[in-house]
């Protein structure tokens, strides 16, 4: 065991059997009031709080370690960038991705599909191809093939849904044919909660010729992942969905397809050597990791990761399904109210609409107290459309949330329809 390593184990933490009383105490965020009121935080879909063991990471890289990385000889260097790096290595055990060199560090999820869309999506998406995307997409993995296929003559094919918010996957296999060069897919919608059957729809695109990339950025903090076992080609995650910080990401690239792909961005790492003839590109992952990277951001993502670890995954799917069916069971009581996404396979995101008031207004209502959730289009507007709908609350749900949070919900909304009376 490495130095690093030693000093990271005093902050992971073991829950089991699962206790999600003591699991918030590991979250300080969460013993704050809001206007007075015992902060009820239900937007962890927009982003997730952050356990003490990821701020003390963070806070001890820059105490102890702070220094760029893969550039000096010094020790503070060497000593960043093994800590790094060994991110990257947790990054590839949480995938279960077969090598660290298919693990690139990015912003997030959107700097992911973006990577693709302009790399891999420019050397093999030309005019008359397709690429194929779901109509439960989040913008970020709509707008960069939009981008693609106005920049090569592409077309862009959607797959519908059901009332229920679950994939047609008969009219999405009836899509895929010998045009479509890549298909692009959530794996859990943002909006929805829908849990997507991506195994299968890797095989009904790859039965094509066509390679998949997967939008994990809901999944990650849920589901148990593996890629291998998914087989998609492309898989995308964010750090702040899943307990770490923002501005940090990962996409898993399978390493074939990686090391024929072109850079997405050039500066310093992404080189091996420079004249002003010709340049001399790295090898992935660090072709794809221009400039000084969020070393900081990564050490958090690291934590995060070891956090989750020290969780018993059954138990926090088992927990979170639970509340889960609470939440759905003491919605359905609400007068008026209208659950947006019924899908029989989904997580703990719950968008609905009340009769006669405004998103914004329920909002604003319950966040006077105490609570937390998102109001909007949720970066979602296409999907908005297919219900006829401008916009949803949603609250969502994430390793903290309990039924006391939903119980809360329930009496705020309560007063949400009291002042619309």
């Amino acid at each position: 065991m490495s130095e690093r390593e030693s000093s990271l184990q005093p902050l992971v933490q073991r829950f089991e059997p699962y206790q999600v009383e003591r699991l918030r105490q590991a979250f300080p965020i969460l013993a704050q009031r809001i206007y007075g009121k015992p902060l009820v935080y239900l937007d962890s879909a927009a982003t997730s709080q952050k356990p003490q063991a990821v701020i003390d990471a963070m806070s001890r890289f820059f105490l102890e370690e702070n220094a760029n990385v893969h550039r000096g000889v010094h020790y503070l260097s060497l000593r960043a960038t093994e800590a790094y790096e060994q991110t990257r290595a947790k990054v590839q055990r949480f995938l279960n991705a077969a090598h660290a060199e298919e693990i690139v560090f990015v912003r997030g999820t959107t700097e992911a599909v973006n990577l693709v869309a302009q790399t891999y999506g420019k050397v093999h998406v030309h005019a008359g191809d397709e690429v194929l995307i779901s109509a439960m997409e989040h913008h970020s993995n709509i707008v960069p093939w939009q981008m693609l296929c106005e920049q090569s003559g592409a077309r862009l094919r959607v797959a519908p849904i059901d009332d229920a918010g679950e994939l047609q996957l008969d009219e999405l296999e009836r899509l895929i044919g010998p045009r479509t060069k890549l298909l692009a897919i959530s794996h859990v919608s943002n909006v929805l909660g829908t849990v997507n059957p991506i195994q299968s729809i890797v095989e009904l695109a790859h039965a094509q010729g066509a390679p998949v990339l997967v939008d994990g950025a809901q999944a990650a903090p849920h589901l148990q992942l593996d890629v291998r076992a998914l087989g998609c080609d492309f898989y995308a995650l964010s750090g702040h969905k899943m307990y770490g910080p923002t501005g940090i990401g990962a996409l898993y690239g399978r390493r074939e397809l990686l090391e024929a792909m072109p850079p997405y961005q050039g500066g310093g790492d992404m080189i091996l050597s420079v004249s002003f003839d010709k340049t001399l590109y790295n090898k992935p992952p660090y072709r794809f990791e221009a400039g000084t990277p969020n070393m900081v951001g990564a050490i958090g993502l690291g934590a995060a990761i070891d956090f989750l670890g020290g969780l018993d995954a059954d138990a926090l799917a088992a927990h979170e399904q639970a509340v889960l069916a609470y939440a759905q069971e003491a919605l359905a009581t609400v007068p008026g109210l209208r659950l947006i996404g019924t899908a029989r396979d989904k997580i703990g995101v719950l968008s609905f609409v009340l009769d006669g008031i405004h998103p914004h207004d329920i909002g604003t209502i319950l966040d006077r107290e105490g609570i937390a959730i998102r109001t909007g289009h949720h970066c979602a507007q296409p999907l908005m459309q297919r219900y006829g709908l401008a916009a949803t609350a949603r609250a969502s749900l994430g390793c903290y949330s309990n039924e006391q949070d939903i119980d809360a919900l329930l009496a705020g909304l309560a007063k949400v329809q009291e002042v619309f009376r």
